[in-house]
């Protein structure tokens, strides 16, 4: 089970639930996925943390309406200087949305727009290292940006997060990058000018680890979500998309 003590710098390393109804969502997750509840105390303003068999996976945190937000999930990239990423992120065509905010001994957490548009968040850990699981059944597995801004979102994530990048396809049909750590692909951007609907800004998609994506499929219906997109094969294991009961989109990947 491949775990993780401390992120490389610019890979995502956390992600968080923004959901109008904690309860149901709690709910949701844990049926799902196994995943418990870990309420660290009325200091973190209500912030939760979600675990599978005792190590951090995600975090939750009530979406109250007054941000005029759908609710969803962020990805955080790993940075050893918040601010100075949030500076680099100013200086080359992104926009900052929350400024470095210090969460007591866990770390520095900020929120920054891309040249595209795609909200990401920014984590330099103290305490709080990140997920400290990844790419098994029930655990986040890939991250994926789909961008309209292709070119420069590419470069962007290389200047302002230092990503180690390599062209996976450069045809018309089809233009991806990764992010790689040594022999692991750990996020991938792609150009998504092709299918992103009018209106719709980039955006960051998480796939959860499964066994099973039909399987999955129907259990998240019995559960209260929603497929969005059915599951189906393609060279990178079979994909599927799906909302929880709130409407909060992710991606399963088996």
């Amino acid at each position: 089970m491949p775990k993780r003590d401390v992120a490389p710098i610019g890979a995502p390393c956390w992600i968080d639930h923004f959901t109008s109804d904690p309860e149901k969502s709690q709910a949701f997750y844990g049926a799902l996925f196994g995943w418990t509840v870990d309420d660290p105390g009325p200091e973190y303003g209500g912030y939760k943390n979600f675990h599978q068999d005792g190590v951090p996976v995600a975090g939750s945190m009530f979406n109250d309406g007054s941000h005029g937000q759908p609710d969803r999930w962020t990805v955080y990239l790993a940075t050893d200087d918040a601010q100075a990423t949030v500076d680099a992120a100013t200086a080359h065509g992104g926009q900052m949305a929350i400024p470095p905010m210090q969460v007591l001994a866990l770390g520095t957490m900020a929120m920054v727009a891309d040249p595209g548009g795609a909200p990401v968040g920014i984590w330099q850990p103290g305490e709080h290292q990140g997920f400290g699981i990844y790419g098994e059944p029930g655990t986040p597995n890939y991250f994926e940006l789909h961008t309209r801004d292709y070119d420069a979102s590419v470069s962007f994530y290389e200047d302002v997060f230092m990503w180690d990048t390599a062209v996976m396809s450069d045809v018309p049909e089809f233009r991806y990058t990764t992010l790689n750590d040594g022999d692991e692909q750990l996020a991938g951007v792609m150009d998504a000018t092709a299918f992103l609907p009018d209106g719709e800004r980039a955006n960051w998609w998480i796939y959860f680890g499964v066994e099973d994506a039909d399987k999955t499929l129907a259990a998240i219906g019995k559960l209260g979500g929603s497929t969005v997109m059915a599951a189906e094969d393609t060279p990178y294991g079979r994909l599927a998309t799906a909302a929880d009961p709130t409407g909060a989109m992710f991606k399963l990947r088996a």
